[in-house]
């Protein structure tokens, strides 16, 4: 076990302490108004952690506070973990970001896209073309979530029992086969939608490499970076340190929920969003895509690679906002390409909240949320366990963090 520490003076590192303050108060505010459990906020210049601050209860009912060892469910902060994965792979010309699906995953052969209709009534076409893994990197492969009800193919998701993603009981190679069933959305390449796309890939990683997933983040990834708490279980050791989940109620408070992991290895092993990881696992693995690929003398990835995967890929410098499905068409989405499995800022005059270009993360369902900004050589990520959709922290937390940074 390792826990995250403060490494370095904030005005040596070039944060101000009345920014960082406000910062702090802001969110306490938030667990003051029982919005929040608890929380864990940590920036880093130069790769040197210079703000953390823990506040609040990683389990209110035992009255258990946050730690800086905590651990907590990052949810979709696991996508860029599997970007990287499939990125291992490719360097070592296991695959290719270019390779149908279909090479790896043969369900997926011959894909129908959406045209009309719904239910029993929909009308599909063959596909233009195949799946490639790189459009499964950018979410442009015309998949989706069924919990969205926007679209008739998120129906037909549901009706094939992936409300929550997966079918009850199933692990990922049985999940596919009810994937590779339906429709795609829209023909692969030419829009955006977040959707069961890391769940695809981690079966992917699968095949590819002979191994499990959660073998390969061990033993490729999590091993290699010293991330000595982050998986897809919980042990016997370190469930005393696993946050508990909350979600709303409906005066505005908050109330425990179930949620993964649960104790023993899971049946599905999910790509999207199984991780556990301490505050500590993650630094490091912000570090490793910071400097390049590499970390303490251990490089996991080229330079190259990690060029790649944090650059927008939308066609023609394109935003979410204006290349997304209509769920994704929001204010929050101007200004943010996408790369593999993280966003990126291509225009910081038309985002939400103040950000430097080039900057790059994601965030996860509980409400954590990491980002790296390059140009300022800051790296922030923000831990806590709430499932909220009317708590809106994250543009007013960006705004908070932008004002810290002096120099």
């Amino acid at each position: 076990m390792a826990q995250l520490i403060q490494e370095a003076d904030p005005g040596e590192a070039g944060l101000d302490a009345k920014a960082l303050d406000r910062l702090d108060q802001y969110l306490a505010h938030h667990v003051d108004e029982g919005r929040l459990p608890g929380f864990l906020v940590a920036l880093s210049r130069g790769g040197r952690v210079a703000h953390l601050t823990v506040h609040g209860h990683r389990d209110l009912a035992a009255g258990l506070p946050v730690e800086p060892d905590t651990l907590w469910r990052v949810y979709s902060m696991t996508k860029p973990v599997t970007a990287v994965a499939v990125l291992l792979l490719a360097e070592e010309g296991r695959l290719s970001l270019d390779d149908p699906l279909e090479t790896h995953l043969p369900a997926f052969a011959d894909p129908r896209v959406y045209v009309s209709g719904s239910g029993s009534d929909v009308v599909t076409r063959p596909a233009d073309g195949p799946v490639l893994l790189r459009h499964l990197l950018t979410h442009t492969a015309g998949l989706t979530f069924g919990f969205y009800y926007s679209h008739p193919v998120d129906a037909l998701y549901r009706e094939a029992g992936l409300e929550s993603s997966v079918p009850p009981g199933a692990d990922l190679a049985r999940t596919m086969d009810v994937y590779a069933r339906l429709p795609l959305q829209f023909e692969p390449g030419t829009q955006w939608n977040y959707s069961v796309a890391s769940n695809v890939l981690g079966r992917v990683i699968e095949v590819v490499s002979g191994q499990p997933l959660d073998r390969f983040f061990a033993d490729r990834i999590f091993g290699p970076l010293g991330m000595t708490d982050a998986g897809f279980e919980v042990t016997a050791e370190q469930s005393g340190r696993l946050a508990e989940l909350y979600g709303e109620t409906d005066t505005g408070g908050i109330q425990p929920i179930a949620g993964l992991p649960l104790h023993g290895r899971p049946r599905f092993l999910s790509g999207s969003g199984g991780m556990v990881a301490s505050a500590h696992d993650y630094h490091r693995f912000m570090e490793m895509l910071r400097r390049g690929g590499e970390l303490d003398g251990t490089r996991l990835l080229s330079a190259e690679s990690v060029a790649l995967m944090t650059s927008n890929h939308l066609p023609g410098g394109a935003d979410l906002r204006s290349f997304g499905t209509p769920t994704h068409q929001e204010p929050g989405n101007a200004g943010v390409g996408f790369g593999f499995n993280v966003s990126v800022v291509t225009d910081p005059a038309r985002t939400v909240a103040p950000v430097g270009l080039g900057t790059y993360g994601w965030s996860g369902v509980a409400a954590t949320t990491f980002w790296i900004d390059p140009g300022r050589d800051l790296t922030v990520q923000f831990m806590t366990q709430v499932r909220t959709k009317t708590l809106k922290i994250f543009p007013e937390l960006k705004r908070l963090v932008h004002e810290t940074v002096v120099d």
